[in-house]
């Protein structure tokens, strides 16, 4: 397991986030990205926002050690169950946040082209104040926060190849966050997010 000391706490009200940017060194992390868009097998979805369908914008894929299905955006997702390699990233990311996980739902975005729109995982299956853990593989994209009450309060923070971000606490109750398209021609990234889905 490949630690280092550096992280950060972002400052925000209401918020309990901590980033990582160092959980995986870079050759592992190089390693996890071919394996894992390798091997997945990556589903599109139609998603319905607003009322109105069109296919997703990025590839995702549900993995769990158990049967539950995971619902958002009135997409139902069935795990598959984990492989070695999601298994390995799982110890590891348990052993840092002490907290056992589930399920991780896997994102990949293929190229800047590719987003997640303003939500919060809140969903009901993930309970009261969910811990979300998030592996960043591949090209580095901007994570944005904001402030449901006040929308003029955001964040934003830069996520890099190998990175762990962790949502915490009350955080879900209080703040949305996004993937933002970019113009930027950039290579795909592949985002890990470690959950308990109850």
């Amino acid at each position: 397991m490949e630690l280092f000391e550096t992280k950060l706490i972002l400052d925000l009200p209401d918020a309990n986030i901590v980033y990582h940017p160092s959980f995986l060194s870079h050759e592992r992390a190089n390693q996890y990205y071919q394996t894992l868009g390798e091997t997945i097998p990556w589903q599109q979805d139609q998603i319905t926002v607003f009322g109105k369908t069109h296919p997703q914008p990025r590839l995702t894929a549900l993995y769990a050690d158990n049967d539950k299905t995971y619902s958002y955006s009135g997409i139902t997702m069935k795990p598959h169950g984990f492989t070695p390699v999601l298994h390995q990233i799982k110890k590891e990311v348990e052993q840092l946040t002490q907290n056992t996980f589930t399920s991780c739902l896997l994102n990949f975005y293929r190229d800047g082209k590719d987003s997640n729109g303003w939500h919060s995982d809140d969903e009901k299956e993930l309970g009261t104040n969910p811990l979300i853990a998030s592996v960043s593989l591949g090209a580095e994209r901007f994570f944005h926060l904001r402030n449901k009450a006040d929308k003029r309060i955001k964040s934003k923070i830069l996520l890099q190849h190998g990175s762990l971000l962790i949502m915490k606490g009350a955080t879900q109750h209080y703040w949305q966050h996004q993937l933002p398209k970019t113009s930027k021609k950039i290579g795909g990234r592949i985002n890990l997010t470690f959950r308990v889905i109850q």
